[in-house]
Order: structure tokens, then C-alpha cells, then sequence
């Protein structure tokens, strides 16, 4: 495996705008909330004052509970024991309970994590830092995690859905036998088998698969998994939770950020509820007030607002976040100084800035995660033959096609030149029109739209024949295009991670680990 190109987000064309101005630091307010040495320094100090000796203790003795029927390496032990410390920190990711891991970012923004972890000791050696995957085991839409896709096929299991997804129950491994015929001849394949079957074994909730697999793949990095349905752990948020449903706080606070940034950028990733909570059942159901009473939507389920802060102080359990909501639940309960996620997680948590002022909670610095893209050696020289870079299929790719097909062409040539010509005749004419009457000029400018518009009609059509004509190049370039981009999108986005585990087992995580930059956002290509 070799590393060709590692290209910076401000060079991707399809990275979104605030982004880049988030990483550029042209928005204001979020200086301090991007990745550097100074910011980081301000966060341990931060998050030193506002974090308790008790909430650690909370914490510690939630995740020993969570963790107890899992294999814990040596440095997880350790690092489990480190959060009693007030010197220790968290680095946290977070993401679904996609079946076998879902699409391969999962892996990358787990490593990038870790990897987060050991730069920050390196740098500030006085403190420890603790690499997390919270799971969002509360989230409810099974149909956004019940599958995984590689090169060859596309896995999926049907089970009851409609509450938390992380306790539904496993029965459904058909995928597994399925699974088992595509990868039983790969070089890493029994590994994998073995990882699927340990994890997915029938009974085991979608939260404990998981954990499974996760422990086995990064245990020996000291990775620590959180779960956040938990009663101990909610306890610590039930006054954020009361205001929410009194004040509707979140809300209430963060529009002036959404209204910035809608204005800014056309429109927010998720956009605030009244209330931001969810309500526990027999499934997971929003939370409305209708100025009288609470009622949970689809539910014959009403309490009043003495009856439901009742229900908060008793069972807070029962209580799950939304999507902007479990930032908020995260911070409150992790000794954290940083997230890092995909760009429409961070696209979302910028809105909750003055929110976290509101509640006094120290935002965190966020860190969009790396992009990473392994393409095969043969792929690489087709495109090096094809006298293109691998970055121009991060650009308009239709821009670069059509530059490709007309490449060296006469009659090309000969339209721009006799176009240019006459662009510059009409330019003439119409500066001697202006001396004389109006309609005369307004003549000469519209006969100008008229022959200019021909000329593009020309370029056009010429450009529809010679794809006729080039339509062996055409096809060359559009098969390019798919092995770099499966399905029309990121790699990433696309593969799960038994794809290249299958071929390269450990050594490809390793491979993920060298490669990945922490201090940067990059796409980092890799030949194979």
C-alpha cells in the first residue's frame, strides 16, 4: 500500500462552503473551536473548572458496568481508571449501530480518534487522553442501519423496529451464511466470518453486536465505548432536560445562530424543535406541548407538566435526545474536549454554540474527520494514462470529461478563435452605435445575444457528436469515474470495511492509522 495524494478540504470541490470557512476560520465566534495546540490548551482548562470529581466517578462507574462483559485490553484499564483522574480528558466520535459497522468511515473516524489521542499526550504530556465511541444506540430509525454493502453484494437484516434500535434483539443471520460464501476464500476471510458470527450471534441486542466488534477491532488501542441509554448517566442531565421542556431552551437560544447561518448558507443541517426530546415507550416517540399538556406524538400517552417533570426526576431513562440534543447529553457527561465527526455532524453542532454558553457547558473544539480512498494499482495507472489526476475526479467531473473529449480539437479551436473574433467586432460596433439613436444600440446589442447564442449552440452540438465519435474514451472515463466513486459517491460512503480487511486483515487498519492526519481535514488516497 502506498499513499499518492493527501488533498486538503479547501481543494474538494464538493466539500461544503461552511466548512471551509470553519476550518479557514471565517466565521466568527468559532475561533477557538478548531484544532490547534492554543485551543486545545484553553479546553483543559476549561473543561478542568467545570467538570466534577463526582461526575467522574458517575462515569467511571457507568462505563465499568457497560463494559463488564467485554475483553478489556490492558491500556482500556487503564484508561478506564484514568477517568477518575481530573487530569484526563475524553477525544469522543460517535456514530449509528450500522449493521457490521456499516459504510468504512466508521473505522476512519474511530482510528482518527485515537490517533487524536496520542498526538494530544505528545503535546501535553502532564495529562491523559481517552479515546470514545459513544453509540447512538437511542436513535429509532432501524432502516437507516439495518445494512452494509460490499463490492460483490448488499447485506441486510429485518427485525421488530420502531423503539431504541441498540436493544433490538438479534434473530434474523441469514446475512451471515450469505456473508460467509463471499469472503470464505479471502486471505482474511475466517477472521471476519468469526468477527460477524461473535458479534451477531442470535439474542445479542444490536448494542452488544456492536461493542463486539468494535472492542475486537480497537481494544488494543485503548478505545472506550459509552452507551448513552442509561439510567446513571441521564441522571446527570435531568436539569438540562427540565428546561428544555419548560423553556424549550435549546430552541430558544440557538436562533440567532441558525438564523445566521441559514442566512449565511442557504440552510442548517437539523433544525431545532420546540422540544428536543423524545419520550421512551414501548418505542421512541417525540415529545410536543400544545400550551396545556405534554403529549407523545403517535402515543395516547398526555401528562401535564407536573406529571412529566415527575417522570423526569423518577425515570430519566426514559428521556432520549434528538439529534442536536445529544451533543449537549455527551458534553454534560464526558470530561470532553473535543468531537470529531463528519461534516454534517459538524454542520449541526455549530448551531448549538450559544446554547452551550447558555447552560454552561465549555463547547467543544470540532474536528471534521478524515476522508480516505484506497484505490487499486491498475486504477491509478489507467488514469495516470488517461494524462488526468486523481483530484480532478474530486472537481466537476463533467467539466473534466468534456475538457478530455474536446482536447486538441480544430474545430473547437476554430469556434473559440472565429467567437473571440467576433466578440471583439460587436465591441466595436457597439461603442459607434452609442453615438447614435437608443433603438439603433439596443439593435446591435441583441443581434449580439442572437450570434453569440448560435456559437454556443455550435459548441454544443459539436460537443454531443464527438462523444459519438470518442465513445470508447467516454465509456473509459465514465468506468474511471465509478471505480473511483461506487454508486456515484464517496468510497467511503459506499464499502463497508470487509472490503479491504478481507484482503489486507490488521495491517490495512494500520496502514488507515499512519496515513491519517490529525491535525488537517484531508482525503487521503492510497494505492493498493
Amino acid at each position: 500500500m502506498k499513499t499518492i495524494n493527501k488533498i486538503s478540504f479547501n481543494d474538494i470541490e464538493s466539500i461544503p462552503q461552511l466548512i471551509k470557512d470553519f476550518l479557514n476560520h471565517k466565521i466568527e465566534g468559532f475561533e477557538e473551536n478548531t484544532f490547534s495546540f492554543d485551543n486545545f490548551k484553553k479546553q483543559i482548562h476549561l473543561k478542568q473548572e467545570s467538570f466534577t470529581q463526582d461526575q467522574r466517578k458517575v462515569l467511571f462507574g457507568a462505563l465499568e458496568d457497560q463494559l463488564k462483559d467485554l475483553k478489556l485490553s490492558s491500556k482500556q484499564n487503564e484508561n478506564l481508571n484514568n477517568l477518575k483522574q481530573p487530569n484526563t480528558f475524553t477525544i469522543t466520535t460517535g456514530h449509528q449501530l450500522n449493521l457490521f459497522s456499516g459504510p468504512v468511515f466508521f473505522v476512519y473516524k474511530i482510528l482518527q480518534t485515537i490517533k487524536t489521542c496520542t498526538y494530544l499526550k505528545e503535546s501535553f504530556p502532564d495529562f491523559n487522553f481517552v479515546p470514545v465511541y459513544w453509540m447512538a444506540s437511542e436513535d429509532h430509525d432501524f432502516a437507516e442501519i439495518n445494512h452494509f454493502k460490499t463490492d460483490n453484494n448488499y447485506y441486510e437484516i429485518n427485525e421488530k423496529s420502531g423503539g431504541p434500535v441498540g436493544r433490538i434483539k438479534i434473530n434474523d443471520t441469514f446475512f451471515i451464511s450469505e456473508f460467509e460464501k463471499e469472503f470464505k476464500d479471502s486471505v482474511f476471510g475466517t477472521e471476519l466470518i468469526l468477527m460477524l458470527k461473535e458479534a451477531y450471534k442470535v439474542g445479542n441486542t444490536l448494542t452488544q453486536a456492536i461493542k463486539t466488534l468494535v472492542n475486537r477491532l480497537f481494544s488494543d488501542l485503548g478505545l472506550l465505548i459509552v452507551d448513552g441509554d442509561s439510567k446513571e448517566l441521564k441522571k446527570q442531565i435531568k436539569d438540562v432536560f427540565k428546561d428544555e421542556l419548560l423553556n424549550f431552551g435549546l430552541h430558544e437560544t440557538s436562533k440567532n445562530k441558525v438564523d445566521f447561518l441559514t442566512k449565511r448558507y442557504g440552510k442548517v443541517q437539523v433544525n431545532p424543535r420546540e422540544i428536543n426530546l423524545f419520550y421512551f415507550s414501548e418505542t421512541r416517540d417525540r415529545i410536543e406541548f400544545d400550551g396545556k399538556k405534554y403529549n407523545i406524538v403517535d402515543k395516547n400517552i398526555q401528562f401535564t407538566q407536573e406529571e412529566i417533570l415527575n417522570e423526569l426526576e423518577n425515570n430519566p431513562e426514559k428521556f432520549s435526545p434528538n439529534a442536536l440534543m445529544r451533543p449537549v447529553y455527551q458534553e454534560k457527561v464526558l470530561p470532553n474536549l473535543a468531537y470529531i465527526g463528519g461534516n454534517a455532524e459538524i454542520m449541526y453542532w455549530l448551531e448549538l454554540k450559544d446554547y452551550f454558553s447558555k447552560i454552561n457547558i465549555p463547547f467543544p473544539v470540532l474536528i471534521p474527520r478524515n476522508s480516505m480512498l484506497f484505490l487499486k494499482e491498475k486504477t491509478v495507472t489507467k488514469i495516470e494514462k488517461l494524462e488526468l489526476k486523481i483530484e480532478d475526479f474530486f472537481q466537476n467531473f463533467t467539466t473534466i470529461t468534456n475538457n478530455k473529449i474536446l482536447s486538441n480539437n480544430e474545430i473547437q479551436e476554430l469556434l473559440e478563435k472565429k467567437e473571440q473574433i467576433l466578440t471583439n467586432n460587436f465591441s466595436e460596433l457597439k461603442a459607434i452605435a452609442e453615438t447614435t439613436e437608443k433603438s439603433f444600440g439596443n439593435m446591435v446589442k441583441a443581434e449580439e445575444v442572437r450570434q453569440m447564442k448560435s456559437f454556443a449552440r455550435m459548441k454544443k452540438r459539436l460537443l454531443h457528436a464527438e462523444k459519438i465519435k470518442q465513445s470508447e474514451l467516454l465509456e473509459r472515463l465514465e468506468n474511471l469515474f465509478l471505480d473511483v466513486h461506487p454508486s456515484k459517491t464517496w468510497q467511503e460512503r459506499v464499502y463497508n470495511f470487509s472490503v479491504f480487511f478481507a484482503d489486507y486483515g490488521y495491517s490495512w487498519l494500520e496502514t488507515c492509522w499512519e496515513e491519517m492526519v490529525v491535525q488537517d481535514s484531508k482525503l487521503i488516497i492510497v494505492a493498493i
